[in-house]
């Protein structure tokens, strides 16, 4: 390509990622892949086999193994048998394994992202710099909080063996959502991947041998529905987590009634996606390019609904839809392209059936002029206008690479069409008046709400949904609650009147009491002083608890002395500024 041409019209060539290193491995199982049962590969003999195919090509790229009940009834006594030892672990013993499966996903971070765009068809750029990273986070991020295990959750113990079962849109990345919790809990588990997806799951086994996780901790079996149904049946499983449609979820939650087993359901979504009329309108345009055609609209929190206020829906339209006619569309190994292939002919099918279904209810579809690639399962990004808060495409979760668009004339009139479905998991608000954006945000009925942004995700953040979109949480300190439950060990939690040393090793209590041992904890959570705009620690080593009029501790304060009081009058001289400004601008700050 002339390179003037390329500066005009910004196409570049193409730019494939090699696959090379991926192809070898797959080379090496070309007689198919066994189960991961107990620490071990193991092929049980008369079972079936099902193949796994490259949505981009129709290609098969391995064969995988229908596991049976004998099977599924392996790996849960395997996790049973290893449970008692991987709980027994201190903390950071089970940290280091964490640390280490983190690190063995940063060494074989490129092959990881060329082996799920090969066998989900997502583009390679979403694999590398967002899927593949995500999950060497939640590794780093639940090592973590395995190393300090004993002192956050006293008086709680790992739930027990946990049964799995992720969905084929983020293989690998729903993986470490729910194994890094369970391990860093001293859980053991039994996975299944996605019939249609299970790849980049069987080289975790990999990994996990690498680092010689201890056998039995981590189990892997592959199969169809019946397989997960297998799972959530059996009686030797504590807990089920999925990941997966409302449908299903449903299901889960009715064969499980009754049992005592715990569930976490993060189902399906139907996301609004709120552009206000003094939004930054490039910015929001971005915005729905990455909410609902990031991995091909399969996102369970895609914004797929689009609401925009009507003063602007024209002009913000004609500039989503000429943003549509820049995407690239076509093989998601290629660097430059935008849209890979949706993950399942299924799946595609689905898609066209509802968009049909949606020009049938009075809804006017329009796509770039380009064309999709005739091999594989591609479809076109496609805006739906015209389209009524009743209608099938407003409520219905496609999972595809479709937007409903719909306008409001009122912040009142947003929040009613967002709440305007039976799912609750994200919602996206766009505006340059926080105020406005914080205040709707309250009124969604949503998990989780972004302002100005979309779909970010972080390890540390726990995310989930309410209503049809499931319950329970994933990430952070909420999803560690999800793998735990009370050893009902009475824990004392007296603690001396008066003056303490906030990291002695013991003080004297008040009247005669008997001495009481004060531990450090392994986050430093001594009590500090706002002094200069942020947090710091007394000068001297001291607090005071404050009592309730009953004689009950209900907190503790730092004990300041002269050092501390100088800091903070030093601090109050260098606030000149605030005295320099304007009544109205300091009444803005306090009012705000």
């Amino acid at each position: 390509m002339e390179i003037g041409r390329i500066l005009e019209t910004m196409e570049y060539g193409p730019a494939p990622e090699s696959d090379g290193p991926v192809r070898q491995w797959l080379a090496q199982h070309k007689d198919g892949f066994g189960l991961f049962i107990n620490g071990r590969w193991c092929k049980p003999e008369g079972a079936g086999t099902f193949a796994t195919v490259n949505p981009a090509n129709g290609e098969t790229l391995a064969t995988v193994i229908q596991a049976r009940p004998q099977d599924v009834d392996d790996a849960v006594a395997a996790a049973r048998a290893a449970l008692p030892g991987w709980a027994g672990l201190p903390g950071h013993v089970r940290a280091r394994y964490l640390y280490a499966l983190a690190r063995q996903v940063q060494k074989h971070a490129r092959f990881l992202a060329v082996l799920e765009t090969l066998d989900n068809g997502k583009p390679i750029r979403e694999t590398r710099d967002i899927d593949v990273p995500l999950v060497a986070r939640h590794f780093y991020h639940h090592a973590g909080w395995a190393q300090i295990f004993e002192a956050e959750f006293r008086g709680y113990e790992p739930i027990g063996v946990v049964g799995q079962i992720i969905p084929w849109n983020f293989p690998l990345l729903m993986l470490a959502w729910k194994v890094a919790p369970a391990l860093a809990a001293g859980c053991t588990v039994v996975l299944k991947p996605a019939e249609y997806t299970p790849l980049t799951a069987l080289y975790f086994a990999e990994l996990c041998r690498e680092v010689g996780l201890p056998a039995g901790v981590v189990n892997i079996v592959t199969g169809d529905g019946a397989v997960g149904e297998l799972i959530v049946r059996h009686p030797g499983v504590d807990k089920i987590a999925f990941t997966g449609s409302t449908e299903v979820g449903r299901l889960i939650r009715e064969r499980t009634a009754g049992t005592g087993k715990a569930l976490t359901l993060e189902l399906g979504g139907k996301s609004p996606f709120i552009v206000f009329d003094d939004a930054d309108l490039d910015s929001a345009v971005e915005g729905v390019v990455d909410a609902i055609w990031f991995n091909q609209g399969q996102v369970c929190c895609a914004g797929s609904r689009l609401l925009v206020q009507e003063s602007i829906e024209e002009p913000f339209l004609a500039k989503l839809r000429r943003r549509m006619e820049t995407l690239r569309v076509g093989n998601p190994l290629d660097k430059g392209v935008d849209i890979g292939a949706i993950a399942a002919p299924v799946q595609l099918k689905r898609i066209e059936e509802l968009v049909r279904r949606g020009q049938e209810e009075g809804a006017q579809v329009w796509q770039p002029s380009w064309s999709c690639p005739k091999d594989g399962w591609f479809y076109p990004p496609t805006l739906l206008t015209n389209v009524a808060p009743a209608s099938t495409v407003a409520q219905v979760e496609i999972f595809g690479p479709v937007l409903a668009a719909m306008s409001f004339r009122t912040p009142a009139e947003a929040v009613e069409l967002a709440n305007n479905t039976v799912y609750g998991l994200a919602a996206s608000i766009w505006t340059e008046n926080i105020n406005l954006a914080l205040d709707v945000a309250a009124q969604l009925k949503a998990g989780v709400v972004w302002i100005n942004a979309t779909n970010l995700f972080d390890a540390a953040a726990g995310f989930g949904g309410y209503k049809e979109s499931g319950y329970g949480r994933e990430g952070g300190r909420e999803g560690m609650w999800e793998y735990l439950r009370p050893s009902w060990q009475r824990v004392s939690h007296t603690a001396a009147e008066g003056h303490s040393a906030s990291e002695g090793s013991s003080t004297a209590a008040a009247d005669g009491a008997a001495s009481v041992v004060v531990e450090v904890p392994d986050i430093d959570r001594s009590p500090k002083m706002y002094i200069g705009g942020k947090q710091v620690r007394p000068d001297a080593p001291y607090s005071r608890h404050i009592l309730s009029p009953d004689g009950r501790v209900v907190g503790e304060v730092g004990e300041g002395n002269r050092k501390d009081i100088r800091n903070a009058v030093e601090a109050a001289h260098k606030a000149a500024g605030w005295r320099q400004m304007s009544g109205h601008q300091r009444a803005q700050v306090l009012y705000y």
